[in-house]
C-alpha cells in the first residue's frame, strides 16, 4: 500500500513584508522568525483587503475578454501590453499561502509572494501591483514598494520567466462622494525600474541572518527593540 503523500515542510517561509520586517530591524526578524517572538498585532483595517478582491475581479472580467480596463488605458498601455490570461495559475500566484515561490537549495528556506496581477508584452512579464491610499500620492510613496516588487521578479525569473526591468503600480484614493453615495476614486499608475538581481541580493542577506546563532543587534531607532530595552533595566 503506498505511503501517505508527505507534505514538505520548510525550516524558514520568508516574504516581501517579513524582508522588509528585516530591513527595518534584524533582531525583530530573527527573533520572529528563529524564535517565534513577534511584535504585538495592531488592527489591521479590512478596506483595503476588500478593495483588493474586487479590483481582482474587476480586472478578471477585462482579462476574459482580452482587453485592458480603462484605468490602465488611459496611461497609453494599450500598444502592445496585454492582461496575463492564466487563470488558473494566477489563482495560485494570488493565493498568499503558496503564491510564486523559489526555495533555496542550501538552506532549504524558502521565498514566497502574492501578486495582485501580472501585464504581458511578447514574452515578458510585468508585475502589476494595486494599492490603495486615503489621499494623493507624495512623490516617494512608491519607493516603499520597491523591494516587494524586486522580490517579485525574482520570483519570477526562478520560475523560468523572462521579466521586464519594471512593475507597474496602480494606486486608488478617494476623490469625493457623489450625489447617489457612490465613492469616486482617482487612479495613478506609477512604473518602477526593478531589479531581480536586488531581489536575489536582498534573499540572500535574509538567509544570512536567519542562520545566525545568535539575535544580531538592533538596528538604531528600532522602537520595538528600545521599549524592550527600556522594560528590562527596571
Amino acid at each position: 500500500m503506498p505511503k501517505p503523500h508527505k507534505k514538505e515542510e520548510h525550516k524558514y517561509k520568508l516574504s516581501p513584508s517579513s524582508i522588509n520586517l528585516m530591513l527595518e530591524c534584524e533582531r525583530c526578524f530573527w527573533l520572529k522568525l528563529v524564535k517565534k517572538i513577534s511584535r504585538p498585532d495592531t488592527a489591521f483595517p479590512s478596506l483595503p483587503a476588500g478593495m483588493d478582491k474586487i479590483l481582482k475581479q474587476h480586472f478578471d472580467k477585462f482579462m476574459e475578454r482580452g482587453e485592458l480596463p480603462p484605468e490602465i488605458r488611459e496611461y497609453g498601455l494599450g500598444n502592445g501590453y496585454k492582461l496575463f490570461n492564466d487563470k488558473a495559475k494566477l489563482d495560485i500566484w494570488r493565493n498568499a499561502l503558496k503564491g510564486i515561490q523559489y526555495k533555496d537549495k542550501t538552506s532549504g528556506i524558502l521565498l514566497r509572494g502574492a501578486v495582485d496581477n501580472l501585464l504581458a508584452k511578447g514574452k515578458k512579464l510585468i508585475v502589476l501591483d494595486y494599492k490603495t491610499r486615503g489621499y494623493p500620492l507624495k512623490e516617494d510613496t512608491h519607493e516603499h514598494y520597491q523591494t516587494q516588487m524586486d522580490i517579485y521578479n525574482f520570483l519570477l525569473r526562478k520560475n523560468g520567466y523572462q521579466t521586464e526591468d519594471y512593475s507597474y503600480l496602480l494606486f486608488y484614493y478617494p476623490r469625493e462622494v457623489a450625489e447617489t453615495g457612490e465613492v469616486l476614486f482617482d487612479t495613478r499608475l506609477i512604473k518602477m525600474a526593478t531589479s531581480a538581481e536586488r531581489g536575489r541580493s536582498v534573499f540572500k542577506k535574509a538567509i544570512e541572518v536567519l542562520e545566525l546563532k545568535k539575535a544580531p543587534k538592533a538596528a538604531d531607532g528600532c522602537g520595538f527593540c528600545g521599549y524592550v530595552g527600556k522594560r528590562g533595566k527596571r
